[in-house]
């Protein structure tokens, strides 16, 4: 008898709990059940731009793996720095990419061959390709401390463009981390007299173009950016900088001397500052906003000139000093702060 009433009322057990589901759609943590409308919601916060993910530790996790690559990118100016005295620009970016693209298609296999992968791959390496070439073009005609200011802008865009393109007005407290981060930016790289001194050459406006498509390349990735099957995408990208990279070979002079500092710079940048950094933004940035991560990437000036410092190539001074705090405040600001608001509303009725 038991069992007849229970063949009776079939999905008794099974009904509240789809019902449930469905009335809390986009909770963090929640596993919606209500067809293609809950799954549509799910998606969209996956790949918007300017939502937080749903884990907090998840979050934190990938904003830690951006600060590390960061390092990795600060020592490479160093390292460029020597390897461009025997080669040229266009050569260096070519060999780089080539080393880092043969790494991960080893690695990523078939994933490469994905039609998915070609196409969004192709599209975020030729952002990625326009943000190197720009800015290494812009240098011979710009000082590099108004380069490095002006590409570092890219701060202050990814936030613009954020709400322009998506309509995604980031916090309050990364909008404010924004602005103190684009605030240390300048003091720390210090542009000689100031952006105004003598109008802006074509070096500048190079050096903004180049800053624009690495806001572009942020935003897409955020975008675009798989939880899975990462070094598939990044392996395409990598192939797509070399490709371009090559095609300018016949428009520049072309110089390369293979002494060792070029041959390990090569190897250096292309394994670690390519392969697996660009890795790490692409799986990063999958679990995090384009605001937090432009911020997090302003951190790539300080552990430069960290680097910079510790092998003798310069001093630091105070004025140094006061935009390398600025730019860490507003990267905790945007860590902390949305966390410390939450916390001090929640206490606010009790006092």
């Amino acid at each position: 008898m038991r069992r007849r009433r229970l063949r009776g009322r079939p999905g008794c057990v099974k009904k509240p709990a789809a019902v449930a589901a469905v009335t809390s759609p986009g909770e963090p943590g929640v596993i919606l059940s209500g067809g293609p409308r809950d799954m549509s919601t799910s998606t969209s916060d996956m790949l918007g731009g300017g939502t937080e993910p749903s884990s907090r530790s998840q979050r934190l996790r990938a904003d830690g793996a951006l600060a590390l690559i960061t390092s990795f990118w600060g020592i490479t100016f160093v390292v460029v720095k020597d390897a461009l005295g025997h080669g040229d620009p266009f050569s260096f970016l070519t060999l780089r990419f080539i080393v880092g693209a043969v790494v991960l298609s080893v690695l990523a296999g078939r994933q490469v061959l994905i039609a998915r992968n070609l196409r969004i791959g192709s599209m975020l390496g030729t952002f990625l390709f326009l943000g190197f070439s720009l800015q290494t073009v812009g240098l011979t005609t710009t000082t590099p401390s108004r380069s490095a200011f002006i590409t570092g802008l890219c701060v202050l865009l990814v936030p613009l463009l954020s709400m322009v393109l998506y309509r995604k007005a980031p916090k309050f407290t990364s909008l404010l981390g924004v602005g103190v981060a684009a605030v240390g930016l300048y003091f720390f790289t210090q542009p000689d007299g100031g952006l105004g001194s003598g109008g802006l050459s074509s070096g500048d406006v190079l050096s903004l173009g180049g800053a624009v498509a690495y806001a572009c390349h942020i935003l897409m990735t955020e975008r675009h950016a798989p939880k899975q099957g990462v070094m598939g995408l990044v392996a395409v990208q990598l192939w797509t900088v070399a490709l371009l990279s090559a095609l300018c070979l016949p428009f520049v002079e072309r110089r390369v001397a293979w002494h060792p500092s070029f041959v390990g710079a090569v190897l250096v940048c292309g394994v670690f500052a390519s392969a697996v950094a660009i890795s790490l933004q692409t799986w990063g940035q999958a679990r995090t906003t384009a605001v937090r991560a432009a911020l997090i990437y302003s951190l790539e000036s300080v552990f430069a000139a960290l680097y910079s410092v510790l092998l003798g190539y310069e001093t630091l001074g105070p004025r140094e000093w006061l935009g390398g705090a600025l730019i860490l405040s507003g990267v905790l600001m945007s860590e902390v702060g949305a966390a410390a608001w939450v916390w001090w509303r929640a206490r606010a009725p009790a006092r």
